[in-house]
């Protein structure tokens, strides 16, 4: 054949051009929301940037991602309603804008990826070397590796570029899990290659001192591990994912012990690893708070404002629906709760049937699901990486709900009668998981 029946035509050169620009916007956006030191941050200026850009282009919601639109902007509502029986509303509307436009980036990213699938790859990787490089910056900064390094401590923990190590540590979570599920199903010469990038990310969570991040990645890390290990028919890939969950359990309690005994690092883990602090348990301690919030809800159905229960307490709510109630109202609360039940619920449905995106539902799935449970000790509500949780999640959710149209009549419901058996029955192994390393 000759060289010119070898060219694209114009149309497929733009296409990949206006393709590889997509996916470029995409990964800088997702990479820079490792770096939220100051607010509003690069993410926050670029992301609106980039929506207000896309849409202008015809950025389309599917209808199986409505309610995800639909719940968080009820929630902001209910904020808004709140926010107009406070005295003094100081700095609640831009409070409320930054919860709405943390919304709309949840939208953002379950139109894209559930338009262009092979955004989660590139979501993804940004995620890793996002988390990667943050994770360096916190490591850095708890050893003070240079000068001026303890920009990246808090409290004598690692927050890399955070304000809280406390969001640092959970922002972590999924970059881990993800290199996680890489590790168990991708070809063993890639090993090497995937366990420096874990062993970073997983210091960086141990350097938060974060007890919840602690928590997040080891119940995300036994839910993946389990779900592989019952999605797969296959002995030897079951074989390989227990040796494999042994080995990696050996070698984290070995390189626990190595770092216990660097300075000053023993006595902080054993102060954070105790259950309860003296903040938790104090008289007016988080504990406590729940009890006159929760009591406060019971008198006032539309909230008391935004930001209002710190003022009076001294301390925010430190817990995500004693939150949505005071400062959303039980408008948002309910409007939050059943978005967090819609989401858990559908996503559970379709989590292993086999297609080409369920490795990236099932990482993102068992990280929100971490998230949320962290939510009833801490606010989560302004946490960036939560939103993109649920894009990613509700984006997988509308490509199932393409994809069963494709198969079924014309009029069939989506989310009608998909049971157990469905559940099982159209979920085939990942044998020994080159299917997942193939779009890892």
């Amino acid at each position: 054949m000759s060289a010119v029946a070898h060219e694209l035509s114009p149309a497929a050169v733009n296409a990949k051009l206006i393709a590889l620009i997509a996916s470029g916007a995409v990964f800088l956006g997702v990479f820079l929301s490792g770096f939220v030191i100051a607010e509003p941050a690069p993410y926050d200026l670029y992301m609106v940037a980039l929506m207000a850009v896309w849409a202008l282009f015809g950025l389309r919601i599917s209808r199986a991602a409505a309610p995800l639109l639909v719940l968080l902007v009820v929630m902001n509502i209910g904020g808004m309603i709140a926010m107009t029986l406070m005295s003094d509303i100081a700095g609640t509307p831009l409070y409320l804008a930054v919860s709405l436009f943390l919304a709309l980036t949840a939208v953002f990213f379950a139109s894209v990826t559930s338009v262009q699938p092979n955004l989660y790859r590139v979501i993804f990787r940004a995620y890793v070397m996002s988390a990667v490089l943050t994770s360096l910056l916190g490591i850095a900064g708890y050893f003070h590796a240079f000068p001026g390094a303890e920009i990246f401590t808090r409290y004598d923990r690692a927050t890399g570029a955070f304000q809280d190590p406390n969001v640092f540590g959970p922002f972590l979570v999924l970059p881990g899990i993800y290199l996680l599920h890489l590790l168990l199903t991708g070809p063993v010469s890639r090993m090497p290659l995937l366990a420096m990038p874990l062993l970073i990310i997983t210091a960086g969570i141990f350097f938060s001192f974060s007890r919840g991040a602690w928590g997040m990645f080891g119940v995300s890390a036994i839910l993946l591990t389990g779900a592989l290990f019952l999605q797969s028919a296959s002995g030897k890939f079951r074989l390989r994912v227990v040796v494999m969950t042994i080995a990696a359990i050996s070698l984290l309690v070995i390189a626990m012990l190595v770092i216990l005994q660097l300075p000053g690092v023993s006595e902080m883990f054993s102060s954070r690893a105790q259950l309860e602090q003296s903040y938790d348990t104090a008289r007016l301690g988080r504990f406590a708070r729940y009890i006159f919030g929760f009591q406060m809800a019971l008198e006032h159905p539309l909230g008391i404002g935004p930001l209002v229960f710190g003022t009076i307490f001294g301390e925010d709510t430190h817990n995500i629906w004693l939150k949505m109630l005071l400062d959303y109202g039980w408008l948002g609360f309910v409007s939050f709760l059943t978005l967090t039940c819609w989401t858990m619920a559908t996503g559970f449905r379709i989590l292993l049937r086999d297609r080409p995106w369920q490795p990236y539902l099932l990482c993102a799935y068992v990280a929100f699901i971490g998230n949320i449970a962290l939510g009833t000790f801490i606010d989560i509500d302004h946490w960036r990486h939560v939103y993109l949780l649920l894009g990613l999640i509700w984006g997988a959710i509308a490509l199932e709900y393409r994809h069963q149209r494709q198969l079924r009549p014309a009029g069939a419901v989506f989310a009608g009668g998909w049971g157990m058996m469905d559940f099982w029955g159209k979920s085939k192994s990942l044998e020994n998981g080159r299917r997942s390393s193939t779009w890892a």
